[in-house]
C-alpha cells in the first residue's frame, strides 16, 4: 500500500523559489558592493590593504555563513511533514536572511568607513 507523498503545490513551490532568489540577488549585491569597494581601496598603502582585508574577510565569512543558513533550509524542507510547516520555515527563513542581510550590510559599510577614515588620518 502507498502512501501519500507529501507535495509542494506548484504555485507555493513558485512564490519559495521567488522569495529565495530575491534574497539571493540582494546578497550577491551586497558582496558585488563590498568586492568593489575592497578593490577600490586596494593598493593606496598599509592602511588601505589592511582595511581592504578586513572588508574581505568579512564578505567571505558572511558568505560561509549564509550559504549554511540556505543549506539549513534546504534540510528542514526535506522533512517537512505538511504545508503548514512548510510555509513557517519559509516564513522564518527570509525573514532572519532579511535581517542578517542588513547586520552584514552595515558591517561592512562599518569596516569600509573605518578603512576610509584610516586612509584619510595624517601621517
Amino acid at each position: 500500500m502507498e502512501q501519500n507523498k507529501f507535495e509542494v503545490p506548484k504555485e507555493l513551490r513558485a512564490m519559495a523559489e521567488a522569495s529565495f532568489d530575491q534574497a539571493r540577488k540582494a546578497f550577491e549585491s551586497f558582496l558585488n558592493s563590498a568586492q568593489q569597494a575592497a578593490t577600490s581601496l586596494e593598493g593606496r598603502n598599509e592602511a588601505v590593504r589592511a582595511g581592504a582585508k578586513d572588508v574581505s574577510v568579512k564578505a567571505i565569512t558572511f558568505a560561509e555563513k549564509n550559504i549554511a543558513a540556505s543549506l539549513d533550509y534546504a534540510e528542514h524542507l526535506l522533512r517537512a511533514k505538511d504545508i503548514t510547516e512548510v510555509m513557517k520555515l519559509h516564513s522564518d527563513y527570509v525573514q532572519a536572511q532579511m535581517r542578517t542581510l542588513a547586520e552584514q550590510a552595515s558591517e561592512i559599510g562599518q569596516a569600509v568607513t573605518r578603512a576610509a577614515l584610516d586612509v584619510a588620518k595624517p601621517k
